[in-house]
């Protein structure tokens, strides 16, 4: 080999060699959820809408970016990239009446994608919930997502114990279908991804959501969403109003100290 040629390898190497020892990015996305927006705290699941606007300044702010759950998850089956270093994915459970009346201004003044999480039992019928047209009207912005939170959100384990094995069965399957079904034909959407109702799931839960049709479903345990965990038990940040200030940014930094739940 002739000196030219070694060296046009040796130049080919170093130049190679940043990336070669660069680190791969670790993906670390915290999931934020919601439930009721309104302007005054009348139960432990109400933010105040002031302080869901400063959430989403903060976030603006601070050079975060709000991504769409389904760009994360279409990271997780490898159709996608990585998301960014400072992405966060917002949720909201249930179909609240305060979404549609004082999170989607907000919504639409800071142009964030959302995903919720419905039970299509109380949809147009329960009068806290949203009705079928007011989501619609969401889907016509283009900022909203709608997944399932099954159909009636039962307690799996109180229902385990109540029913007979047969029909738990009967009533688990109806629960995770019926649900997919009704928010596809309403809303004229893809429904592939499921909210554990008091974020209650086990193996055997999993399972039967996967064979209804679920690439995804998602807990309330409080951590960032990694390449470690299972697509079928993701977790969240369920945010309460004191939320706020540091509190709200250890949470993104995942620095927050773990506290109690009551759903």
């Amino acid at each position: 080999m002739t000196k030219k040629f070694l060296l046009s390898l040796l130049l080919l190497f170093m130049t190679a060699l940043p990336a070669l020892a660069a680190p791969k990015q670790e993906v670390s996305v915290p999931i934020l959820l919601y439930h009721r927006l309104g302007p005054k705290v009348t139960d432990g699941m109400t933010i105040k809408t002031s302080v869901f606007e400063e959430h989403l300044k903060y976030l603006r702010d601070n050079g975060y970016k709000v991504i769409p759950l389904r760009q994360l998850i279409n990271w997780y089956q490898h159709k996608g990239p990585a998301p960014g270093p400072k992405s966060v994915v917002i949720t909201s459970d249930d179909g609240h009446k305060s979404i549609y009346t004082y999170m989607f201004p907000i919504v639409k003044k800071y142009r964030v994608p959302v995903t919720l999480f419905i039970y299509p039992s109380a949809i147009s019928n329960a009068k806290y919930a949203m009705t079928w047209d007011q989501l619609r009207t969401l889907k016509n912005s283009g900022l909203f997502d709608f997944q399932s939170h099954t159909f009636w959100h039962p307690n799996f384990k109180k229902e385990r114990k109540r029913l007979k094995p047969a029909d738990f069965d009967k009533f688990v399957t109806i629960q995770f279908t019926k649900s997919k079904e009704k928010i596809e034909k309403e809303l004229g959407v893809k429904v592939d991804m499921l909210a554990w109702p008091f974020g209650i799931y086990d193996n055997d839960l999993m399972k039967r959501a996967s064979a209804a049709g679920y690439i995804a479903a998602f807990t309330i345990e409080a951590h960032h969403a990694t390449a470690a965990d299972n697509m079928m038990k993701l977790p969240r940040y369920l945010l309460i109003n004191s939320d706020q200030g540091k509190s709200f940014a250890k949470i993104l930094s995942g620095t927050a100290p773990k506290r109690n739940i009551v759903y």
